[in-house]
């Protein structure tokens, strides 16, 4: 009986339940995928080197901004900055490639040159002529602070040394 009441169920005809779909061949897709693609690659392309240019120009500015405008004192420091900041980094990739068996060496050749780097950084903030904060402090009075203070620093990581 079940199989008699779904025989006579009437059901949907075909053509009411179908939308009208045209079927797309293979390559129209491909075809408008490709296309929509190579538009997108081209706007990216056009985007990438636009930005290229404007972060040369913006980098080139910067350089020649800091060439007029920075103190020859300052550049000095900027350069004793650059290369503490690599000894630092020379003595980490060092360590990551060689060990850690000095260790304590390591920890004080380390701290040495992070310390370095923040004595002489507030060294280069007191020396600008532009900062405001600092215009009662000379530049000899920074000058003799910032030895002081090695002073005492690089006696504490010779005493880490052991």
């Amino acid at each position: 009986m079940a199989k008699k009441n779904a025989a006579q169920t009437p059901s949907t005809p075909a053509s009411s339940s179908k939308k009208h779909v045209t079927p797309a061949t293979p390559a129209t897709p491909a075809a408008a995928t490709a296309a929509a693609l190579s538009s997108a690659a081209s706007t990216v392309a056009a985007s990438t080197s636009n930005a290229a240019s404007s972060q040369v120009d913006l980098i080139s500015r910067l350089l020649s901004s800091y060439n007029k405008e920075t103190p020859q004192s300052l550049k000095i420091i900027d350069a004793y900055l650059v290369f503490v900041m690599l000894t630092g980094i020379i003595q980490f990739v060092y360590v990551i490639l060689a060990g850690t068996f000095p260790y304590n060496s390591f920890l004080a050749g380390f701290i040495a040159s992070v310390g370095t780097f923040v004595l002489a950084a507030n060294l280069r903030i007191q020396v600008n002529p532009k900062n405001t904060e600092f215009k009662h402090l000379s530049p000899e009075r920074a000058f003799a602070d910032y030895l002081f203070s090695s002073i005492i620093f690089y006696a504490f990581v010779v005493n880490f040394l052991g």
